[in-house]
């Protein structure tokens, strides 16, 4: 029988996942991953990783398994923290959540339970694993459409698949809590985490604040008209539209974020309609592709998903002779940034994905271009005014 090491966040997902994997018969050790503390004074936020554990600790005594504390700090800083710094300073808008999935859950997590004597890892993610065929193997989404995190499992390698187990996946929230409840579980009742990935419920501003100096500049409209200041680019996403700082002049239209002129350090926001410049995109340019089976290399129909819990869109991809891949969406998609994740499927199944480098908007931010960089695929993005 398989020995199975699985992540216990102190959530009820992974407690779940703990309790059917002992149930069905494998030999189940739980571990902790430990991979950021938030002790600095200036990081408002709340990072309960002491009660988390206590919490993953009380679950694994109640079930009569081994536990431990897994120390992968050192390379959530390198693969984790600083990817995301790094494209924040950028201008692009890095997903930790993604990445924390392929290089540190099924990355460091999974390389240390090798070493450890394990054969897999399992987590409390809603996906799907199935094998229909010796050594085929597939990932559809969970079957609770709600709560599917296969968008979050789109970058993860072929290799990591096989070692990874996901036994809540056919199940949905609201079962996975009745069976905690059910059979008695410490933390049956405790809430879901909202917080980045390991680094705890804090918000991205606050984070970025503290490892980012602010760089103000000016808020200006499609037209070059300047309507205010802002703190630093990196703390602003296309298609924001609180926090911006600048009110809008009518109730039937509001102000939203639609590019980031980086040469000039202006943030440039639009009215949120279809027709505002920069803000809605058909055609992407897709790079860092990262396929769970075959490889595409035809031009071919299937199902793209702009960002997590977005309904997926029919789309068509075309591989691009350089190894990066261009997207055609039936309809066009709103706020699109460089350094998302684009999650593609064919039906239920994932096929893999990829990051968006460049964004080509259905109405152009008019006037003079920047000059591209390659390093800062942002500065490509579109022309500026």
């Amino acid at each position: 029988m398989e020995r199975i090491l699985i992540a216990m966040s102190g959530g009820v997902d992974s407690s779940v996942a703990a309790l059917l994997l002992k149930q069905q018969g494998y030999t189940v050790a739980g571990a902790y991953m430990k991979n950021w503390i938030n002790d600095e004074e200036q990081i408002r936020g709340d990072c309960p990783w002491r009660r988390d554990i206590e919490d993953a600790r009380a679950v694994a005594e109640f079930l009569g398994i081994e536990f431990r504390v897994v120390n992968l700090m050192d390379a959530y800083r390198e693969r984790i923290v600083d990817y995301l710094l790094e494209g924040y300073t950028r201008g692009t808008t890095p997903n930790p959540d993604v990445m924390c999935n392929r290089e540190i859950k099924f990355g460091a997590f999974l390389d240390y339970a090798l070493r450890e004597g394990f054969d897999a890892v399992a987590t409390g993610h809603y996906a799907r694993k199935d094998e229909k065929k010796p050594g085929e193997l597939t990932l559809r989404r969970g079957r609770d459409r709600n709560k599917d995190q296969s968008y979050f499992l789109a970058m993860i390698r072929p290799e990591q698949l096989r070692r990874a187990v996901f036994p809540v996946g056919e199940l949905k929230k609201n079962e996975v809590r009745k069976l905690a409840a059910d059979h008695g579980l410490p933390n049956a009742g405790k809430k879901d985490s909202q917080g980045i990935c390991f680094i705890g419920n804090i918000r991205m501003r606050d984070f970025l604040a503290h490892y980012i100096p602010d760089k103000p500049g000016e808020i200006v409209d499609t037209n070059g008209r300047v309507l205010g200041r802002h703190r630093g680019l990196h703390l602003y996403t296309l298609g924001q539209r609180r926090g911006i700082g600048v009110p809008s002049n009518t109730d039937n239209a509001f102000y939203v974020v639609a590019g980031k002129d980086i040469p000039r350090n202006r943030l440039i926001i639009a009215f949120d309609r279809i027709d505002s410049p920069g803000l809605y995109a058909r055609e992407v340019i897709v790079r860092d592709l990262s396929f769970l089976r075959k490889t595409i290399d035809e031009t071919r129909r299937l199902e793209a998903c702009p960002r997590y819990l977005d309904p997926a869109q029919p789309a068509t991809f075309t591989r691009l002779d350089d190894g990066r891949a261009r997207i055609l969406f039936d309809r066009p998609q709103r706020a699109l940034a460089p350094g998302q994740i684009v999650a593609l499927y064919e039906g239920e199944t994932l096929l893999g994905g990829g990051v968006y480098e460049t964004i080509e908007p259905l109405e152009p931010l008019h006037g003079r271009a920047s000059v591209p960089d390659s390093t800062n695929p942002l500065e490509a993005q579109r022309p500026l005014f």
